[in-house]
This record gives structure tokens, sequence and C-alpha cells, in this order.
């Protein structure tokens, strides 16, 4: 990628709101980008009855509103930015994964843990491998914690599908941060991640850190993110 001055739409996993973007889209901003935390509908705005779809449309108007957009998805969420990608191939500039990979098409988006009464709620930290919470205290998990909202079933369960195969032709960044650059190109060249596959151009770059490095080490993510945009990313 080579976008020095995007509009970088900051996209949460599951169960977190926009907010937890805060310190991140500061450091972005002071690169001179143009930061945009998003809050998915059921995901901090109290609809527990939205969909995939809902949350589809909501990223794609804030596509559609945005110049030059470069889609960030934390976790679950890459799988969300790569379908509006794919909705979008002539004005997406960039797609940046953190910590996730996109599930393949037919596939539900994050049915992960049970549903109760028509949500996943957060499992709890035991749900979760030491290296997601490895650079995380108790009370970093309180605070994480306190800002979750259960993801409404329709999200988790909803169907994940692609639209344009010019979403290939996409650069894609690939932020690895409790697992490494190698895992993920093992993982793709080995046929687990068969969408990453088909991209023609893809960046790979180590964090050390856990599963929330928005929370955790929000400079050196947004480091990262302002070098695969300037071009500086490790392939």
């Amino acid at each position: 990628m080579n976008i020095p001055r995007a509009d970088v739409l900051l996209v949460p996993g599951l169960w977190l709101p926009g907010t937890v973007w805060a310190d991140t889209a500061a450091a972005l901003r002071e690169r001179g980008h143009r930061p945009i935390a998003l809050t998915l509908p059921g995901q901090g705005d109290g609809n527990a009855g939205a969909s995939l779809a809902d949350q589809l449309a909501y990223l794609l108007a804030a596509i559609d509103a945005s110049q030059h957009p470069v889609l960030v998805g934390h976790s679950a969420a890459s799988t969300l930015v790569w379908m509006a990608a794919s909705h979008r191939p002539a004005r997406v500039r960039g797609v940046i994964m953190i910590g996730g990979f996109p599930a393949a098409g037919g596939e539900a988006y994050a049915d992960f843990f049970p549903v109760h009464e028509g949500v996943m709620p957060f499992p709890g930290w035991e749900a979760f491998e030491h290296a997601d919470v490895a650079d995380s205290d108790e009370h970093d998990r309180e605070e994480l914690r306190a800002v979750m909202d259960p993801v409404p079933e329709g999200v988790a369960t909803g169907e994940v599908t692609y639209k344009d195969e010019q979403r290939f032709s996409i650069p894609v960044g690939v932020v690895c941060p409790e697992f490494s650059t190698e895992d993920a190109k093992a993982w793709i060249t080995g046929g687990d991640v068969p969408e990453l596959a088909r991209v023609q151009e893809i960046s790979y770059v180590d964090l050390s850190s856990g599963h929330w490095p928005m929370r955790t080490c929000p400079p050196a993510l947004a480091e990262i993110l302002h070098g695969l945009l300037t071009g500086a990313g490790t392939p």
C-alpha cells in the first residue's frame, strides 16, 4: 500500500464498540491519517436484534462516505471488512486484518461460543489461550470486559458471502499479534485461509502483543498500521 493520507475505518471485533480504538486512532491522527472508529450495529448501541447484513450495510455506508478508504478489521471483523471490500473493490484502497482471517464463503460469521436468549455472550477469559492475554493483567482485562456487549445471534450465525472477485486485487496487510508471520503464511499457503490464498499483494507484520493490541499497545499498533499504509510494511 502507499496511501499516506487515507480515511482509515477501524472495525472492532466481537463484543467491542468503536471506543476501543481511541488511543490507536489518536496515534494515527498524529501521523497524518484520518481514522474513523466504527461502532457496529449490535455492538455498543443496544440493538440485540442486529444481523450480519446490518453490520455489512453500516460498513458499506461508511465506505461510501469516505475518501480513499482503507479498512482495518480486528479478529472476526477481518471477515466483515473482506465482505465489504468484495462489495466495493473499486473504492477500497486496502484492507488490514489484525489477529484474524476472513472466513470462507458459506460459513457462519462467528458462531464460536454458545448463544443464549438470542445473543452470544463473552465467554470469559478462560476461553482464550495464554498467548491471547499474555500482555494484559487483571486490571486491563476488567477494563476491556466492562465495554463489551453480547453479540447478536443474527451476527454470530450470519452466513458469510462475497461478491466481486476484484477483491483479490486489493492490497492486504496481515498484522500478527498472538501468532507469528510464519504461522500466518503457513496457514494461508496450506489452504486454511482460501480467501487470502488468492490475494495478489499481501504484507505481513509481527506485533509482540496479545489478541487486543488496540488496548494493550496502541502506539505500537498505530506505528505498524502507519507502516502498512505508507508502504513500509514487511512483505
